[in-house]
Order: C-alpha cells, then structure tokens, then sequence
C-alpha cells in the first residue's frame, strides 16, 4: 500500500514469507506523527536526515543510521523537529510474528526495552539490510537468516538482562548433517529450521555455529555449494535457465549476480570458455 502525497511518502506491506510482520519505508518532509502506540513490537531505522521522537516523557533525536525500538503498546510521537526531510523504514511484528522468533531463538519470551533508542552502527547496518532484502522479497532464505540474526543481536546487546540467548556450541561436528543437507538438496527450497533441526540447534546458534566454523553465514555457504553445482552443469550443454533452476538459484538473474559477484565473470563466459576447452 503506497500513500501519494508529493511532500510525504510511505509503501506498508505485509510479508510474504514471515507471518505477522509487517514493514514500512517512508519519506517525509512535514509529517508528524501524534501520540500512538502498536499492538507490535517496533524496530525504525532512519536511513537519511531525521527527526525528533518523544517516549516515556523524553525528547530524542533520531538521526541518520539509528535504531529505535517499541515495546508493544509503548505510547510514541515523532516530528521533523529541525530537519527538512526524514527517510526511513520500520518493522512490525505482532504477536504470531513474535512467537516465530522466539522459538527461532529458543526462549520463552523476548525481552523487553528500558530504553528506546539503540546507538550501534553495525546492528543498524544489519537491519537496513534486513529491511531491504524483505522489500525485494527474492530469496527467502537469506531473508530469514537476515531476521533471526539481527534480531537476536538486537536481544543480546540490547535487551532487558541481556536476553539469556543460548550461544551457539563450539562443536563443529553438529554441522556434519546439516552440510550434507546442503550438499544432497541444494536444488530445493531449503528452510533453515531444517537445517538447525539435523543440528538440533535454535535457528540463531546454528547461525553462530556455521559463522564460527566456516567463516560464512547458512546462506553464504549454500550459495557456495550451489555455484559449484552450476559449475559442474555448465561444463555441458545445459541452457543457463535450466542450469539455474537444478543448481537451487531463485532465477537465472540471481545466479548470473551471485557467479559475478564471486568470480567477476558471467555464468555464459564460463560455459563458453568450458566448451571451448573441450573442443580443443
């Protein structure tokens, strides 16, 4: 849902893959926003120029690259204050939304905010990431991958006591099954609670895990393993559609992106050195 108003706009909607999140971005130069509050728990980024927000009786300048967090129910006002313009996004997650990344987590409840605003310029940068992966909705598993781990950072740094999230284990044998996972169905949609459950980890320790032991993130390393397999098919004569498809990519597009981004040549350039190769 897109608002039309030349000097503010805003595009809400709903996710596609996360039930019970919901997401705003916004560009403002005269909105003021009057006491409110939500049902759902609210994390803003502001992504350019700011504003001033009121909660719990204080005045706090939300300015470019910060987070301020809601606690559901929790009454907030916001205005431009001195700025000509505010850019930013939001996330809503109500209480099926919640739950979700609580298990995800593995504990009973999320903790709760004592404080509104949150300075920490990587956990920021993380949620814009977070917030624009969702809004492009192209790979569902890096989305989700995205969300547990921002959002669990977020909890343990920042939470009331320091959210008594589980770390993830040092044994690197608990990725045996979910690597030969990878290896078995990289062609499918694999889903990374599949994946903690052959580790019998929470989705965020075995985020943690694979970080810690691999160097990559679930989704890094499985893109890994799908980009060996479009090398292997490419050898042949399989058309780059087809190639994409069996390899486990969202489309051909995605895997042309991923293959340049690795290895500064197009899926084409290599099937054609390789058949030249074999020709030769």
């Amino acid at each position: 849902m897109a608002r039309s108003d030349p000097r503010n706009s805003s595009h809400y909607w709903w996710d596609r893959h996360v039930p019970g999140l919901s997401l705003l971005r916004a560009d403002f130069t005269t909105h003021a926003y009057p006491p409110h509050s939500h049902e759902a728990f609210v994390v803003a980024v502001t992504e350019a120029g700011g504003s001033v927000i009121r909660s719990r009786g204080v005045e706090t300048e939300a300015r470019g690259r910060e987070l301020f967090v809601f606690n559901p129910a929790e009454p907030h006002e916001g205005w431009m204050g001195g700025s000509t313009r505010w850019l930013y996004r939001s996330l809503y997650l109500t209480r099926e939304a919640i739950g979700g990344l609580e298990r995800a987590l593995g504990v009973e409840a999320l903790p709760h905010f004592l404080a509104n605003k949150v300075a920490d310029r990587d956990l920021t940068a993380a949620f814009l990431a977070l917030h624009r992966a969702l809004e492009q909705g192209r790979d569902p598993f890096r989305e989700r991958e995205l969300l547990v781990g921002s959002f669990g950072v977020l909890f343990r740094r920042h939470g009331s006591d320091r959210a008594r999230i589980a770390p993830a284990p040092a044994e690197r044998a608990r990725l045996a099954r979910p690597l030969a996972l990878m290896q078995a169905r990289h062609g499918e949609a694999l889903r990374l609670e599949e994946l903690a459950a052959e580790a019998d980890l929470t989705v965020f320790q075995l985020i943690g895990l694979f970080k810690r032991a691999t160097g990559l993130t679930p989704h890094a390393y499985l893109t890994q393993v799908r980009l060996n397999a479009a090398c292997r098919l490419l050898r042949g004569n399989t058309p780059l559609a087809a190639v994409a498809a069996e390899a486990g990519f969202y489309d051909q597009s995605a895997m042309t992106r991923h293959f340049k981004r690795c290895y500064g040549m197009t899926p084409r350039q290599f099937a054609q050195a390789a058949r030249g190769a074999s020709c030769g």
